[in-house]
């Protein structure tokens, strides 16, 4: 005989998982005991939410769902901004929390809350296993549904009786790989048709296309067109941002340097965008046509709704659009004389001597490999990092710009350095985002990660602040106290340094790294420059290109 709990960890196991991230309670006792018996790892963490934002980011560095366990009730619900992180920026993850017993009720209602319901508009998929016997098939189509385009998380709710309760063997469903369609001969018809018509082309890297599952193939169309690119922020690296054909990433929705090559291109083909993020453009009258190359459907909004679609494994599509293309467009790099002025007015004065973002984001670039990984929390340095960092690999800049949560940096960071071990990894926060789960440090501490945990201060909620500003509404409710963060971490048993004078702030993280361990480093910045570029120069170029 066995248990509904080995049967779980039997179909987890299964579907190879290695590892578990959460906060047991004691209606997973059984669980938790079945897990000490089997390969997988559980790795406890401080709270529910960082649990959750270690199983998607794991979801989204590997392709495979990550998976999270918590009690019923209040950690299941501290599971719920984790489930929308998710679900939004497209990461595959199953979580899987507890429930009082439903064959008999000896604590009432103790506890209880309809979790599965509650997670129904967070998820793909949310359900609670009533019987042993249903363990293996429905953790088969949970782990397929989280899995397939467009990824997500998934819920199942194990009510502790159900996994106490003794049953025969079930057989465990072998998993299979997912086959994903290409587009159709007369979309990539339809769309060749449209790219080699137009006068000034060109082409833009969203957040589908960093899945892992993409191949060269997506380099390879940017090689075999010559038709210059931009990215989202979730779209970094996607293709080598050091190629001569990189025009900058859009940070911002419009009247940034790279949208002076969007205002002027007739023709924009887009290669999984997802609307989800903030938009990188804003199509209107007059505007450029738009062909959408995804693994799905566009779909239509009122900044985005492409004239043409061409649907399907984007790799595979990208190919086949390349081989109608290739040799046939003489008007490829029609934007490409834009792309100096771009990047030389992005990359301004990053060299100040002073606390500037643009002076963060220079320095980190040249202490990072082309392999290393920054985690973004969410802040006012999530823009200079997206505008300035240049990337030259997929997913070696994690940030959200889907839910855009506080809080996801550090635990996003320490799954990369525990997936990559052997690679620089950085997380960067703002004072607030980071002490929303700075408790991980112990986790960090206790799991022996190398990892330099960067902490932006400027004792305030600095973009809300910045925005505050920018409408004209008085300076009020955004500031705040700090802990002295050396101290702060040190008590946690990891390593800290506060850098007061920015010459000194490349030699410190180089010395974090090469120290190992966790490694606290805390910085001031000067955020004054948020008012003079991504507002007052940004408005007076727009009249500028449009004189010109």
């Amino acid at each position: 005989m066995t248990k509904g709990s080995d049967l779980l960890v039997a179909a987890l196991e299964n579907e190879g998982v290695e590892r578990i991230f959460g906060i047991p309670g004691e209606e997973n006792l059984d669980v938790v005991e079945s897990i000490r018996k089997s390969s997988i790892e559980l790795v406890l963490t401080r709270h529910e939410q960082a649990a959750a934002f270690m199983a998607a980011t794991y979801g989204r560095l590997t392709g495979k769902p990550g998976v999270c366990l918590t009690t019923l009730g209040p950690g299941a619900l501290n599971l719920s901004t984790g489930a929308a992180y998710a679900l939004l920026g497209a990461m595959p993850m199953v979580m899987i929390t507890g429930q009082k017993g439903i064959l008999s009720s000896r604590q009432a209602r103790f506890q209880v809350v309809d979790v599965v319901a509650s997670m129904k508009p967070l998820t793909k998929l949310a359900r609670q296993i009533v019987s042993p016997q249903m363990i293996p098939t429905t953790v088969r189509e949970a782990f397929r549904i989280a899995q397939e385009e467009r990824p997500g998380p998934v819920h199942l709710e194990l009510p502790e009786d159900i996994a106490a309760e003794e049953c025969q063997e079930v057989a465990l469903i072998a998993p299979h790989q997912l086959e994903l369609p290409t587009a159709s001969d007369a979309a990539l018809d339809r769309a060749a048709a449209l790219i080699a018509a137009a006068k000034r082309p060109l082409l833009m890297f969203g957040a589908a296309a960093s899945r892992p599952r993409s191949t060269s193939d997506i380099a390879q169309f940017v090689i075999r067109t010559r038709i210059p690119f931009f990215t989202t922020q979730m779209g970094k690296g996607t293709v080598p941002g050091g190629t001569e054909l990189y025009m900058g990433t859009a940070a911002l929705s419009e009247r940034d340097y790279v949208h002076e090559a969007i205002e002027q291109a007739d023709l924009i083909i887009t290669i999984g965008h997802d609307t989800i993020e903030k938009p990188p453009f804003i199509m209107g009258k007059g505007g450029p046509k738009v062909v959408h190359v995804g693994y799905q459907p566009a779909t239509v909004e009122q900044v985005y709704f492409p004239q043409s679609e061409v649907i399907g494994d984007i790799g595979p599509s990208l190919k086949a659009l390349a081989d109608r293309l290739e040799g046939k467009l003489p008007n490829a790099q029609a934007l490409l004389h834009l792309r100096e002025r771009i990047l030389e007015r992005i990359a301004a004065r990053a060299t100040e001597d002073r606390f500037t973002p643009q002076r963060l984001v220079h320095d980190i670039r040249e202490v990072m490999p082309h392999d290393g990984i920054l985690a973004l929390d969410n802040g006012m340095y999530k823009i200079w990092f997206a505008r300035n960092y240049r990337t030259r690999m997929a997913n070696t800049l994690l940030l959200d710009n889907a839910l855009a949560t506080m809080g996801a940096g550090l635990p996003s960071a320490m799954v990369a350095s525990m997936l990559y071990p052997e690679r620089r990894v950085m997380a960067i926060s703002g004072d607030g985002g980071f002490m929303m789960n700075s408790q991980e440090l112990e986790t960090a501490v206790r799991l022996k990660l190398n990892l330099v945990v960067l902490v932006i201060e400027d004792n305030a909620y600095g973009m809300i602040r910045w925005k505050q500003a920018v409408d004209e509404f008085p300076d009020f409710g955004m500031t705040f106290g700090n802990p002295d963060f050396v101290k702060y971490a040190e008590s946690y048993g990891a390593k800290g340094t506060r850098v007061d004078d920015i010459g000194q702030f490349k030699k410190v993280l180089e010395e974090a790294f090469s120290g190992g361990g966790v490694h606290l480093v805390n910085v001031p910045v000067d955020y004054s420059e948020n008012e003079r570029v991504l507002v007052k120069e940004l408005r007076e170029r727009l009249p500028a290109i449009l004189e010109a």
